[in-house]
């Protein structure tokens, strides 16, 4: 058994969500960002990738003041479980993300990552090993069910989603298209990685539905299971 998982992202109106120099920009407004803070309060994990981490370090926090206490009413910590796929224990040590806001995190490594490394990290997040390599993103998704992790949120990066996507574990993929154009060849996308060669390999999306959000467009797909 694994978690619902469902990535939400923002990207430009040509597809990037930042820069060639992956410089954060600001994609969506005020709006989008109380849709992302609700439903960051609706989930029992938040997962980013270390390149995420490394570019962005971000929190990954409840902002609102009223969905951290519905969230204690609730018998939850104030923020859901924040997990990083790290398959070589690189999270700073002094990253956002192990240090602000109450609430567990999980930092996920592979066999290959340093034990000094792992040893350092488990000052501040419990540490997942799962696979050899690189990070058994199955194995971790089970591993987070057995913790009662129902629904997880994913935030990024392009790497860790079209791996996730390669390997058929999304459930739900949501976008708010913003109203700019960022351009470049370089400028990263919401799905990177090798991405497929074969039409017929193609992650096929149903969509569920769209809606005007500030100047921009949230768009929801579901992802059939086979």
């Amino acid at each position: 058994m694994r978690p619902f998982v469902f990535v939400n992202i923002a990207m430009s109106a040509d597809g990037k969500i930042s820069t060639g120099e992956r410089r954060q920009v600001k994609i969506s407004g005020s709006e989008d960002y109380l849709r992302v803070d609700r439903i960051k309060a609706e989930s029992d994990a938040i997962m980013v990738g270390i390149g995420t981490v490394l570019a962005d370090n971000p929190s990954l926090t409840v902002k609102s003041p009223e969905h951290r206490a519905g969230r204690r009413a609730a018998g939850k910590d104030e923020n859901p479980i924040r997990v990083v796929v790290d398959g070589r224990g690189r999270t700073p040590l002094d990253a956002d993300i192990l240090h602000k806001g109450s609430g567990k995190r999980i930092i996920a490594v592979s066999g290959k990552a340093p034990s000094d490394a792992v040893d350092a990290l488990r000052q501040h997040a419990a540490v997942i090993v799962a696979g050899d390599e690189t990070v058994d993103l199955e194995a971790l998704l089970e591993d987070l069910y057995r913790q009662g992790v129902r629904r997880l949120m994913v935030e990024g990066g392009g790497r860790l989603i079209w791996t996730l996507f390669e390997q058929g574990l999304i459930d739900e993929f949501q976008a708010f298209i913003g109203n700019i154009i960022i351009g470049g060849m370089d400028a990263p996308t919401p799905v990177d990685g090798a991405g497929f060669i074969q039409e017929v390999d193609f992650t096929r999306l149903h969509l569920i539905d769209a809606e005007r959000i500030d100047d921009g467009l949230l768009v929801r797909w579901s992802v059939p299971r086979e």
